[in-house]
């Protein structure tokens, strides 16, 4: 025989099975906030982002992909025409490197993550343009206008982007006495 409790619980489960999800969700979302998991999650993937693809920059073929990206960007297109293809890449691969370094540091020094985090606000303005000048972000089927692998690739800069700006929040309000 089972206990009373259970019996209870299986039939208010039965009779409202939309409360007792919306129970655990609110649970759950309360472990993620006092966890403070959007932060690390964000944290984590920026950081592995920026390593990975500064790093990508000071390659041949990283320095060759972003061309017709930069060479189309009103705001930076004078930068291969002043450093050249490679070192201009490699350039722009170091700032992104020491982004991400300074937003692992944040971890220890809230100073360092606010500087992480307002170089890469910088970096992802400037990319989030890239969506806007480089020719084939958009395709058209059937009379409408979808983003192409290229504009879906750009649009995930928009989404850094914020993910910047929440760092600089986050750690102004770290530094604050």
């Amino acid at each position: 025989m089972e206990p009373s409790s259970v019996r209870k619980f299986s039939t208010f489960s039965q009779h409202f099975p939309n409360k007792i999800q919306h129970v655990k969700l609110i649970k759950l979302s309360e472990w993620v906030a006092k966890k403070n998991i959007a932060y690390y999650v964000l944290s984590a993937g920026m950081i592995v982002m920026l390593l990975w693809a500064g790093a990508y920059k000071m390659t041949m073929p990283g320095a060759d992909g972003i061309v017709p990206l930069v060479s189309n960007s009103p705001l930076i297109s004078w930068h291969f025409k002043v450093f050249g293809t490679y070192l201009g890449s490699s350039l722009i691969g170091l700032v992104e490197i020491t982004s991400a370094i300074f937003l692992l540091t944040g971890f220890l020094r809230p100073k360092a993550g606010l500087i992480g985090g307002a170089i890469g606000v910088v970096i992802f303005f400037v990319t989030s343009t890239f969506f806007l000048s480089t020719p084939g972000t958009l395709t058209h089927v059937h009379g409408f206008s979808y983003m192409s692998d290229l504009g879906l690739f750009l649009f995930k800069d928009i989404i850094s982007l914020g993910a910047n700006l929440y760092f600089i929040g986050y750690y102004s309000k770290k530094i604050q006495p």
